[in-house]
């Protein structure tokens, strides 16, 4: 099938359509200019033979000359001529008796008036008109014929030859794109040679190697401010960790103000691994080590570190695998991938249960929470945007009971970001609505 988005093939297609249209031209042309001679032909020879008829034979209503010839007084024409016929040479078509049978044949016909006498003057095609004693309408046909056999030809060489150099200046003007195509594919240094062009690749080349240069200067300006964002970071990280573990020491007696600094620490700790992941997030992928990373070991440690988040709610939560399943990844990147869906998962979910399933494809997180409504469908992985603020909107009967218990805390970055890891990882994030209610979200890995 033709790729009309195509630029060769859209100029084929023009080029082949501009041929088709001059063919068609001089064809008209050609059947315009047959049927005026034809015509001229036709009322020189009908007049010739009026006057021929009239010396010989005086006035007569009717006259007849073979071959084909029968001139009509007007008041003795039948009335379907005298319908239709006027100054200008006319054809239509009669059926006629002839040897092999009823046939038809085309009439030739026009209205002539002379010294206040009207005539009506027909021939009959297919018979030999003779002029003196040459056959000049047969002639006439004959060229006809041969012309437009000539004019077949023609228009068929026309659009061999239009298709031909269709295809040749097609892949002329394709040239210069394609290399501008492996310019930018390759690296700086080529699509440069491009730029001193004066033709239009040379300007969108030029166009490219300055946005380009910005694109550079945008990243690496994003990359020294993560770097040291995440270095101004981790020492105040790095103290409060520090802190949180001297005052556990010392409270070692008290239960309760020690599970504090736990969280204190245990938080610090997991900031900093996210801090990790979003320098990762940074660099270009091939630039990157992936270790053979446990599936399973993460999705277990993630589930056990949210599990707070159900400690007011009956939800039950699980993992299935049926054996130890691993890919080749950064571990930070997927905890944070992973953490975020389960995370959305238990804040979303008021009863039933979460249920994280691992296979040699993918890893599916599947709760029986409130849903994600169709109106924030086109927004799910649009960053600060949240469930509660959509879900609340819509014209549904929510008690305010119902509205308070699920305004969760959260930046509405997750999603967002988990779809940014999909994309540096090269794998897929898709999303299902329950029957039943509730999400399931899908990491596809291989």
């Amino acid at each position: 099938m033709l790729n009309i988005d195509s630029i060769a093939n859209k100029f084929r297609l023009s080029y082949f359509i501009f041929a088709l249209l001059l063919c068609a031209a001089f064809v008209s042309i050609f059947l315009y200019a047959e049927s005026r001679i034809e015509q001229d032909l036709v009322k020189a020879r009908l007049l010739q033979q009026l006057e021929l008829s009239q010396e010989k034979y005086g006035d007569q209503p009717i006259y007849v000359a073979d071959p084909g010839i029968k001139i009509y007084r007007y008041d003795k024409a039948p009335a379907s001529l005298q319908a239709i016929a006027n100054d200008t040479v006319q054809e239509t078509s009669v059926t006629v008796n002839k040897a092999s049978g009823a046939g038809h044949a085309n009439l030739h016909l026009f209205a002539y008036t002379q010294d206040g006498q009207a005539y009506i003057l027909t021939y009959l095609e297919n018979t030999e008109m003779v002029m003196g004693n040459y056959p000049v309408l047969a002639i006439f046909e004959h060229l006809e014929d041969i012309f437009a056999d000539t004019l077949k030809v023609a228009v068929i060489l026309s659009l061999l030859i239009a298709a031909i150099f269709s295809q040749l200046s097609s892949k002329q003007i394709i040239k210069p794109l394609l290399d501008l195509k492996r310019a930018v594919e390759t690296d700086h240094h080529n699509l440069s040679d491009l730029t001193h062009l004066p033709s239009e690749v040379g300007v969108l080349a030029r166009a490219i190697d300055e946005k380009n240069h910005k694109l550079e200067q945008y990243l690496k300006r994003e990359q020294l401010f993560t770097g040291d964002v995440s270095h101004e970071l981790r020492t105040p990280l790095t103290i409060i960790m520090g802190a949180s573990e001297v005052l556990a020491s010392q409270l070692d007696s008290d239960s309760h103000l020690n599970e504090f600094t736990n969280r204190i620490s245990t938080t610090a700790k997991e900031t900093s691994e996210i801090i990790t992941a979003l320098l990762l997030l940074s660099r270009a992928p091939e630039k990157l080590d992936a270790p053979q990373t446990s599936i399973n070991s993460i999705a277990l440690a993630e589930m056990q570190r949210l599990k707070y988040l159900l400690r007011y709610k009956s939800v039950t939560c699980q993992i299935i695998a049926e054996q130890e399943y691993s890919a080749y990844v950064r571990p930070e990147l997927l905890k944070m991938a992973l953490g975020n869906l389960i995370k959305n998962a238990f804040q979303y979910t008021d009863d039933g249960e979460v249920v994280i399933t691992i296979d040699d494809e993918k890893i599916t997180v599947t709760d029986t929470g409130l849903g994600i409504p169709e109106a924030m469908m086109p927004l799910l992985y649009e960053r600060f945007e949240r469930l509660e603020s959509q879900y609340n909107g819509e014209q549904t009967m929510l008690s305010s009971e119902h509205e308070t218990k699920h305004k969760v805390e959260g930046s509405g970055l997750g999603l967002s970001i988990v779809q940014r890891i999909m994309s540096h990882m090269g794998w897929q994030l898709t999303h299902q609505a329950n029957r039943s209610g509730g999400s399931t979200f899908s990491i596809y890995y291989k």
